[in-house]
C-alpha cells in the first residue's frame, strides 16, 4: 500500500525476507533490541496489548513517566482518543494525508485486534517464525506479547 517501497510479493517469500532483515528498513529484530538496549530514560515504551487490557493503568504510567499529574477528565479524553477506531478514523494517525499510500490495497490501521496474526499465519509459517524470534530474541529482555 505505500506506494514508495518495493513490491513485498507474496507472503511467504515476505516473511522470509523479514526474518532475514532483507526489507527496505533492514532487521526488525536489530531495530527494536536497538532501542531497547539503549535505556534511554527520556523513551517510554508502551505495548498495545497492554493497552488493550487495561488503559487506565497504562494512562497512569504515562503520567508517572513524564512526572504529570492529569484529572480524571484529561485522562478520560485521552482514553477516548487511543481506543483503535477512534484512532483509525484520525487522518493523522492512519496517514490518510500521505499520498503515497494507496488505501485501496489495505487500510494502514487493520482491526486492532489482539492474536489477530493467527488468522494470517499458517501452522507452519508460525513455527518457522516462532522458530526465528526465539533465536534472534534470546539476549534481550524485551519481550513481547501475543495475547491479553
Amino acid at each position: 500500500m505505500n506506494k514508495t517501497q518495493p513490491e513485498p510479493g507474496d507472503w511467504m517469500s515476505y516473511q522470509q525476507k523479514f526474518m532475514d532483515g532483507k526489507v527496505v528498513f533492514g532487521s526488525w529484530y536489530d531495530h527494536v533490541t536497538g532501542w531497547w538496549e539503549r535505556k534511554d530514560p527520556k523513551v517510554h515504551y508502551m505495548f498495545f496489548e497492554d493497552m488493550v487490557e487495561d488503559t487506565g493503568r497504562e494512562i497512569d504510567k504515562l503520567c508517572s513517566f513524564l512526572g504529570s499529574t492529569w484529572t480524571g477528565e484529561e485522562k478520560e479524553r485521552i482514553r477516548h482518543l487511543v481506543k483503535f477506531d477512534n484512532m483509525k478514523k484520525d487522518k493523522m494517525v492512519n496517514y490518510l494525508t500521505v499520498k503515497a499510500m494507496d488505501f485501496k490495497i489495505s487500510p494502514f490501521m487493520r482491526k486492532g485486534k489482539v492474536g489477530d496474526w493467527k488468522n494470517q499465519f499458517t501452522v507452519t509459517q508460525n513455527e518457522q517464525f516462532e522458530e526465528d524470534y526465539k533465536k534472534k530474541m534470546r539476549k534481550t529482555t524485551l519481550q513481547f506479547r501475543t495475547q491479553v
